[in-house]
């Protein structure tokens, strides 16, 4: 399996993560940045890590948003353009407090994101979004810009927004929280495995039961096999066919050979 959705930089024990994953036969991991350090971070363990491959992507999170550093991250992916395999992960967020009551904080969201879309343009590149609150305007944004390969990340938004994304041939996501949130189920029944990814989003904590007697775990990337799991119960599949397609629908969005 690919785990499509990884912030590698922020586990803990990295080497541990990597073999465990190794040994549950995890083959590819896409890593995702939030920020110009990060992106730096995932750059060398892309170029150190063989087994999983790790696929690497820059990209300045919303709640990271620094138009200050901007340009030198956008020299940055255009100087390591051919070992990139998205740019992400990008987007808009006004969920947070420091960002809900600040416009100056929600412009430079919006110049953060529109510049890296419009880059993600120039370089023929995918881009995974974060979109979370902003949902309409985070996909009309990449529409206008004639994006024609993108996956929404862990996307949880109305059905409308979501049948306009699929409809412009794009991609969602899913991750273990489809065990008990009722929006991320409703998005992944609605939407085709043709057009579905699957993620951790680790080091994301997952704090709701998983009827394993635990209250939650802390993920990393062999748990995109739980992600497999919930995500075939829900849909009522099975695990070997869906795995094919999951995997075939990453090495597709992400041109991975």
């Amino acid at each position: 399996m690919i785990d499509t959705h990884a912030h590698l930089e922020q586990i803990e024990d990295l080497d541990k993560a990597l073999e465990n994953a190794r040994n549950d036969g995890i083959k590819g991991i896409v890593g995702v940045s939030v920020d110009l350090e990060s992106s730096k971070k995932i750059l060398d363990i892309s170029k150190v890590s063989s087994d999983p491959i790790v696929y690497a992507g820059m990209g300045m999170h919303p709640s990271e948003a620094n138009p200050d550093d901007l340009e030198e991250l956008v020299d940055l992916i255009k100087e390591n353009v051919s070992r990139l395999k998205l740019i992400g992960e990008i987007g808009l967020d006004f969920f947070y407090k420091w960002v809900r009551k600040d416009d100056q904080k929600k412009k430079e969201q919006r110049e953060v994101f529109q510049r890296l879309v419009e880059l993600a343009k120039d370089v023929d590149l995918p881009i995974s979004v974060h979109s979370r609150g902003k949902w309409r305007e985070c996909f009309e944004t990449v529409r206008d810009r004639g994006i024609k390969d993108c996956v929404f990340h862990w996307f949880s938004g109305p059905i409308d927004v979501l049948d306009d994304i699929l409809a412009q041939g794009y991609y969602v996501s899913a991750t273990p929280s489809i065990a008990y949130s009722e929006q991320s189920q409703e998005v992944v029944k609605h939407a085709p495995i043709e057009q579905t990814l699957i993620e951790t989003d680790c080091p994301v904590y997952y704090r709701n039961k998983f009827g394993d007697g635990k209250d939650g775990f802390r993920s990393e990337p062999k748990d995109v096999l739980r992600t497999l799991k919930l995500y075939c119960k829900l849909k009522e599949i099975d695990e070997k066919e869906a795995a094919l397609v999951l995997n075939e629908n990453a090495r597709k969005l992400f041109r991975i050979c």
